[in-house]
Parts: structure tokens; sequence; C-alpha cells
């Protein structure tokens, strides 16, 4: 398939991809370099829960959100019968699901644009 097949939104999803690990590793950077040893996984997901209830609503939302749109990525993929599913998993835990998710999306796009 030749690139004037994809159609514009999968591009727009590929930017927002980049935004997004972009993004969200700089702040990863800065926490790490903040809390040294202290950056673990519990410690990223309850410094979102603290603060005030503004931070917990976001993170809250964030969460569940996440969650349920990974649950859609798998049986989307499974669907469609898109293979290596587990690469997105697996690159929402390295890097974020502000990555993950939309590399996803665009990847959807261009197996849509096959059929």
């Amino acid at each position: 398939m030749n690139d004037r097949a994809v159609p514009t939104v999968a591009w727009v999803y590929l930017g927002f991809a980049a935004l997004g690990g972009a993004s969200t590793w700089t702040y990863n950077v800065l926490a790490m370099h903040e809390l040294g040893r202290m950056f673990t996984p519990a410690e990223f997901v309850r410094v979102g829960f603290e603060g005030s209830a503004v931070l917990g609503s976001v993170a809250a939302d964030f969460w569940v959100g996440s969650l349920v749109s990974l649950v859609w990525l798998v049986v989307e993929a499974r669907r469609l019968g898109m293979r290596r599913v587990w690469v997105y998993l697996v690159l929402t835990m390295l890097i974020a699901w502000a990555f993950a998710f939309p590399l996803f999306l665009h990847m959807r796009e261009r197996r849509l644009a096959m059929r």
C-alpha cells in the first residue's frame, strides 16, 4: 500500500503519537530527576491522586479512560485481524498511553484503508 492511500486522519494520529511520547517523557524525565530512586510505577500512580481533589479527578479520569481504551484496542485489533497487538500494550507501559494509543489508531486507519 502506498502512503497516498492512507487517510489524512491516520497522519494526524501519528502526529499525536509523537506529541504524546515527547510531552509525557519530558515530564517523566523531570520526575526522575526530582524523585531519583523513589520514581517507581507505584509512586507514579500514587502521586496522581495526591495534592488536591482536582488532581485526583484528573488521575481517575485518565486511569479509567485509558484502561477502557486498552480493552477496546485489543478487541478492535482482533476484529480487524491486526497482529502483534501486545506491542501497543507494552508501549503503553514503557513509553506512554498518549503515545501508544494514537499509534494504534494510525495503524488501524492503515489497516482499514487496505480493506
